[in-house]
This record gives C-alpha cells, structure tokens and sequence, in this order.
C-alpha cells in the first residue's frame, strides 16, 4: 500500500520527526566548501579528489584545508541534473595512477552520460591521456536520470556502471539500449565476458535492466552488489543486484508517476516476474550516495548501509545481514546529501548538494 501526503502536512511530520529525534552517536566537523559537489574519492595518501557538478575536479588536502583544480577534464554539459559525476580509483592505483569518471555530454544527437579514464598526474596536477570508455546509447534530449555511479568488483577485474533511464520510462526494458541498466565491463570498458544476457540478444554490456535513476552502487564485504534509486512519487528502492535479473521500472514500482492516480504503476508483488527491492521508502529520501561500511571507528555499523538523503535532507542507515536489509537510523542533517564514503580512518565523510546558491559543505563524522 502507498501512503500519499499533502506537502504541507509531510512539511509538519518532517519537521516533528527532526525536532523529536535523539541525539546523533556521531559528532560533525565541517572540513570545507564547494560549488555542488557530486562525488568524491580518497587517494593512498589521505587526499581526496572531489567533483563539481559544473565540471570541475578538485584535489583537496587531507585536512581539508586547501585544493588544487584539476586541469584536463572534458567539456561538461551540466544543464539540470547533468555534470562532472562520480569519480573512483583503478583497483591498482598505486601502480597505474589511473582514475574512472563520469560525466553528461551534449551532442548533435542530444545528450547521454559518458564514461572515462585518465591519469592523474597529482603534482601538476593534471589529468593526461583522457579515454572515453562508454557512451550511454542512445543519446536523447532532457537533462535528467543520468546515473553514471561507478563501482569495481572486489577483485578488481570488472567494472559495474549505471545508466539512468534518462526520464524516458521504457529504455529501461528495451533490450538494446544501455538506459536504465547496470552494465558490467571490463577495465578497458568493454563488455565483459559471460554477461548474462548477451545470448537472449540483450547489449552484451547489460547486467541487470529495469532501472530508473541510479544514484549509488556498491559492493558489501560477501562481494554482493547493492544499488540504490530514485522512485517516481514515492518508491525510493535499495536493490540487491543479481545478474540478468528485470527490477521493473517502468512496468512495476512501489511509487507513482508523479501527479497521477495512485495505481497508475502495479506495486511489486510476488510472482510478477520482476526482482522487488530489498527495501523502499514511502515518503521518500531521494537517495543520494550509497556506501557500506567496513572500518573500525564505528565497529557496531560494520557492514551496514549507508544513503545519503537528498529531498530527506538525512543520513539513512540501513541494516544489512547477507542478503535482507532492514531500516535502522535516519539522521536530520539539515541540508541534502549527496555523497556518502569512508575515510582512510574509518570517519564517515559526507557531501552536502549545495544548491541554489549555498555551498555543499564536506562535513567528517566521528564518534562522540
């Protein structure tokens, strides 16, 4: 059953829950200031590259302290929901120096997400040979669901990575077209062998389809891998992502297209052929970030989940125990929370969205 709200009541029920809710187990340093910032990503040595959505990669010291704009980054389209978006390391760095970006594009057949490599030269610093690895296909117009989140498998040999369905709803169950997928690769960004679709006729990149606006990918200690998205109205999803399986969208979800009847999409049920979500949220967080926890500041959190709230303006904590999740916190951060990730310490680092002209702080939590 969908719960629905008017905006002033659930303005009043947010607002009640804040004002109710117990003290944080954490305290909060604020380290810096951006000009919404999407992702970020801590190198061997405690420094961090961060992202701008306007297309500006930054190296930030360790403390936060001062940073330097890396030159070499390809040109941005970052109209609407568009920009420079996640950045992570290669799983041998510390060899190869070679980093994984994402970032929205506009051509003259419109507009898709792109995935690429560089070198990141951090004395400089610079990024040098710049490699596009993938384009979402097929590009169209808007400025939305790009995705783009990217996540390596624990043993390194493949790369998972997210086109958003791009608002355009049935790319998501279209064979062919990378929209609304979870694709597997290999590092040079190639389809991986053995994907499980590529037989039935599928892109041989696809590995799970049926997806809206993937904003969080991330593999638990077991080398499961879980995704986060976006539902319409109503229906944020947290997924467990099994290869070769139809999540649903838009043929399926928990939410509604927005404004319309309440059973305008069938709910998720039990032998609908399509894999229902671990868990869902109605009202909604609009997830943002999504990492699993594994260091030693806060032992009692190992191997739980952890969202970012955008609309929530929160920090969501999700129980996970091998292949269930379960609510467990939801923190008032007081702004909305685009990244979420684990210092080198085992601190949690957060990034706030930082829209309509206020910075997205970078706030460090550690225990009180």
């Amino acid at each position: 059953m969908r719960l629905t709200y008017a905006l002033p009541a659930l303005a009043a029920a947010l607002f009640a829950c804040a004002a109710a809710a117990p003290e944080a187990p954490f305290k909060t340093q604020v380290v810096a200031d951006f000009d919404s910032p999407w992702a970020m990503t801590f190198l061997p040595d405690g420094r961090m590259l961060v992202t701008e959505k306007a297309g500006q990669l930054l190296l930030v010291a360790a403390d936060g302290a001062s940073r330097q704009v890396v030159a070499g980054v390809p040109a941005v389209d970052s109209a609407g929901q568009g920009g420079l978006m996640d950045v992570v390391l290669a799983p041998d760095f510390a060899r190869n120096h070679l980093i994984y970006f994402s970032y929205s594009e506009k051509t003259a057949a419109g507009k898709g997400v792109v995935l690429a490599r560089a070198r990141l030269d951090d004395k400089a610093p610079a990024l040098t040979g710049v490699e596009i690895l993938h384009r979402a296909h097929p590009y169209v117009e808007g400025n939305g669901h790009y995705s783009g989140r990217i996540a390596f498998s624990p043993d390194g040999k493949y790369l998972f990575y997210a086109n958003g369905e791009r608002q355009k709803f049935t790319p998501a169950q279209d064979p062919k077209m990378s929209l609304g997928k979870v694709l597997r690769l290999t590092p040079d960004g190639k389809p991986a062998a053995g994907n499980p679709l590529a037989a039935q006729g599928f892109d041989p990149a696809i590995w799970s389809y049926g997806h809206r606006n993937i904003l969080g990918l991330a593999f638990d200690a077991q080398g499961r891998l879980w995704e986060q998205e976006m539902g319409p109205e109503g229906g944020d999803e947290l997924n467990l992502i099994a290869p070769g399986r139809n999540y649903g969208w838009p043929r399926v979800s928990n939410g509604r297209n927005y404004g319309a009847p309440t059973d305008d999409i069938p709910d998720h049920k039990p032998g609908d052929g399509f894999e229902a979500p671990k868990l869902w949220w109605n009202p909604v967080i609009s997830p943002g970030g999504l990492m699993i926890y594994s260091g030693k500041l806060f032992p009692a959190w190992r191997g739980d989940a952890f969202i970012g709230g955008l609309s929530s303006r929160a920090l969501v904590r999700v129980h996970l125990s091998g292949t269930t999740a379960q609510k467990a916190d939801q923190w008032p951060m007081g702004a909305r929370i685009r990244e979420v990730e684990q210092g080198p310490d085992g601190a949690i680092w957060l990034l706030e969205d930082g829209r309509q002209g206020s910075p997205g702080r970078l706030l460090k939590l550690t225990p009180r």
